[in-house]
């Protein structure tokens, strides 16, 4: 729960919207893959600090006056979603923009930092979904904080349905290097092509999705869902709590030593003694409820293009336990994350595919989630030649059994790991316990 300190800090909010200098044509549409659709229900936030050189005298109306030139070059963020005839939702790239906030807090950006409630960057981040009016919700939103001390947040609310946490640094980061004068040969575009054609009329009556989905497509990775119609967002009665770890190099050594114990047999990567580590606590809290089988989300980083925003390069993989978690030692865990991991992102295609794309499904937190960020470039973005001291992501509108996002630190994974955990807040309290009974972190 977020401090009545830290929410009543902010004050004097602001909102705008923020276009492309350059309006280009109306009947530009873009296709959504199934994997995108797919993704719809989830959302990305981050939160950029930056001390007060960064934003020193750079006042709002030259800051978005960086943001047209910028958008000119993302028209595909920029735009509103409508849907065909069928009822599967289409990208009209008609220049709409980005909608933004101004905020202040009364707060240092020392004092915000010193918190030790993780719920605090949720207040400087926008909380957006897209709906209930698809032409009228921005699939991107950013605000900007200014701190009492001058320093500046950038917090970006980006709707997973256009890409994934690489493609969304790629977006931001461009913003980076336009403020410096440096613009890119070429716009951001998606895996699929830009087509042209004559606006359609509006449609308002939504095909429900099939309700007897192929039997033969068994999938463990996604949880059916809806329908939501138009406004792409879930209920849940669980209450949700995120709870930050970092954990050093030494530590991550340590852990790999505990699990595979023989040096000279196999070793496990510090990303899967990460998962490993959490697996095996929830599997003694969760009693072998819900914990046997994990989704483990990686980037196919050798197949990554520069430029293009898309969803298809990270892998969904599940991985099963057959007998309970609590029998499990860390290295048989180890050894099911090594070799017995199955990519359903063909199977999710398949799915959405044989529905004309309208199923509606939740991924992150149906089982425990574990989410590989350490290769993101979270650090890389510069404002006028200034990088921020610390970022903060987090994944929202996800299912109750949980996710955890491994980062990298503001020094890069050679000083360690950053571990997001985001759980049911009952059971937050016992992994806390047991995490430090069993691993010795505090």
């Amino acid at each position: 729960m977020v401090s009545s300190k830290e929410k009543n800090s902010i004050y004097n909010i602001r909102i705008s919207t923020v276009a492309p200098a350059h309006i280009s044509s109306k009947y530009r549409f873009q296709e959504l893959s199934a994997i995108d659709l797919a993704m719809k229900l989830h959302y990305i936030r981050f939160v950029y600090y930056f001390r007060k050189i960064a934003f020193d005298g750079f006042t709002i109306i030259k800051i978005k006056e960086t943001m047209c030139d910028w958008l000119n070059y993302a028209c595909i963020p920029c735009g509103r979603f409508r849907r065909i005839d069928s009822g599967r939702p289409i990208l009209k790239c008609n220049d709409t923009g980005v909608r933004i906030i101004e905020a202040s807090c009364y707060l240092s950006l020392d004092e915000w930092l010193e918190s030790k409630d993780d719920s605090r960057h949720k207040l400087l981040v926008p909380s957006n979904v897209i709906g209930p009016e698809l032409s009228y919700s921005p699939l991107v939103m950013i605000q900007l904080t200014k701190f009492k001390c001058g320093a500046t947040s950038v917090g970006m609310g980006w709707s997973h349905v256009l890409g994934d946490a690489f493609s969304a640094m790629g977006f931001i980061r461009l913003w980076g290097q336009v403020i410096a004068g440096h613009y890119p040969a070429q716009q951001i575009i998606m895996d699929r092509p830009i087509i042209m054609a004559q606006p359609q009329n509006e449609v308002t009556n939504i095909r429900s999705p099939n309700p007897n989905p192929n039997p033969n497509i068994e999938l463990l990775s996604v949880k059916r869902v809806g329908p939501v119609g138009d406004l792409w967002s879930t209920s849940s009665n669980s209450k949700m709590e995120t709870f930050s770890i970092y954990i050093s190099m030494n530590e991550l050594t340590r852990f790999r030593t505990k699990i595979c114990q023989d040096k000279n047999g196999p070793q496990i990567p510090p990303f899967e003694c990460i998962c490993v580590m959490i697996w095996h606590c929830l599997g003694k809290i969760r009693q072998g409820l819900g914990s046997q089988v994990v989704t483990v989300c990686k980037s196919d980083l050798r197949n990554r293009t520069k430029g293009i925003i898309t969803n298809k390069n990270q892998r969904i993989d599940v991985i099963k336990s057959d007998i309970p978690i609590v029998e499990c030692t860390p290295m048989q865990l180890g050894y099911l994350m090594m070799n017995q991991v199955v990519d359903e992102r063909n199977k999710i295609e398949e799915a959405m595919k044989s529905d004309d794309m309208l199923s509606d499904f939740l991924i992150y937190g149906v089982n425990l989630t574990f989410v590989d960020l350490s290769d993101v470039l979270f650090y890389d973005i510069e404002v006028r030649g200034q990088k921020p001291v610390y970022v903060n992501c987090f994944m929202d509108n996800i299912d109750d059994k949980g996710v955890v996002l491994i980062l990298p630190t503001p020094k890069g994974c050679s000083d360690g790991r950053i571990v997001n955990i985001t759980l049911q807040e009952n059971e937050m309290v016992n992994l806390k316990k047991v995490l430090k009974n069993d691993w010795c972190i505090a």
